[in-house]
């Protein structure tokens, strides 16, 4: 698996979300080198690590990615989100985790209203088998879809999908396979390490209610969930400053 490491400071692990890879974080990376050591990873079948076939499920994912970076915080942007949340509760050496419009369940469900119809992520994979490129860019725009700064942030997802080659199609599948069928909410109760969770208001895909929601159902005191105004699914990309600034003072809290 690619892990590229840059900056100095204490450790910051980034994780990217379905069919990107970890140069998306571009902004971020810019902003945070100055301040952390950031360990950015490109998943199994993504990017750089396109030829690695680890399975994308989430006690294989965290253990590659665990073996190869030191004590850290971990941050996950989407499907990312859901391996550094998996990781904080069974890695002691995750000392804290930071999601970006991301939750512990992505599929709407009777007692978890604030998240996508499952009949979603079924049509995705429909999609994917029929017309894999025009799949791949009917999720971008949705990605970005509402976000104050959509053009710009569509052309940087655009610009990332096919930077490092497109990703694998086995692992597109099993990505859509985890969104859809992880819940982690049981691990929020007892998961006794910081959280910070960073949700975009106009966000299309992730509700930043589930994401508030989430936040509460950890220990009282210990998470804390904020929503930028405008932001999209991808708030790193039009918010850069802003989510920067709250990571910057969160990692800084946990080392």
């Amino acid at each position: 698996m690619h892990i590229e490491v840059t900056g100095s400071g204490p450790a910051l692990v980034l994780i990217h979300g379905w069919a990107l890879h970890g140069g998306v974080f571009a902004p971020l990376v810019e902003r945070l080198a100055p301040h952390f050591q950031l360990h950015v990873v490109d998943l199994p079948g993504h990017g750089f690590s396109r030829d690695d076939t680890t399975p994308l499920r989430l006690p294989y994912l965290v253990s590659a990615i665990a073996s190869a970076t030191p004590a850290a915080v971990w941050c996950g942007w989407s499907l990312g989100g859901l391996v550094t949340l998996h990781a904080a509760a069974t890695l002691p050496q995750v000392r804290g985790v930071a999601m970006l419009a991301a939750t512990p369940r992505f599929v709407r469900g009777s007692d978890w209203p604030d998240a996508v119809e499952p009949s979603v992520f079924e049509q995705f994979g429909h999609d994917l088998k029929q017309d894999y490129r025009g799949t791949l860019e009917r999720f971008l725009a949705l990605d970005v879809m509402g976000s104050q700064h959509a053009r710009t942030e569509l052309r940087a997802l655009r610009d990332a999908l096919v930077e490092r080659g497109e990703p694998a199609p086995r692992a597109l599948q099993e990505g859509l396979t985890l969104l859809e069928q992880s819940d982690l909410r049981g691990a929020l109760p007892s998961l006794n390490k910081p959280g910070l969770w960073i949700a975009g208001q106009r966000d299309r895909l992730v509700a930043p209610r589930a994401m508030h929601s989430a936040a509460a159902l950890a220990p009282a005191g210990l998470h804390q969930a904020h929503t930028i105004d405008g932001g999209g699914h991808a708030p790193f990309l039009g918010h850069a400053d802003t989510v920067a600034e709250m990571l910057q003072r969160f990692v800084a809290g946990c080392a």
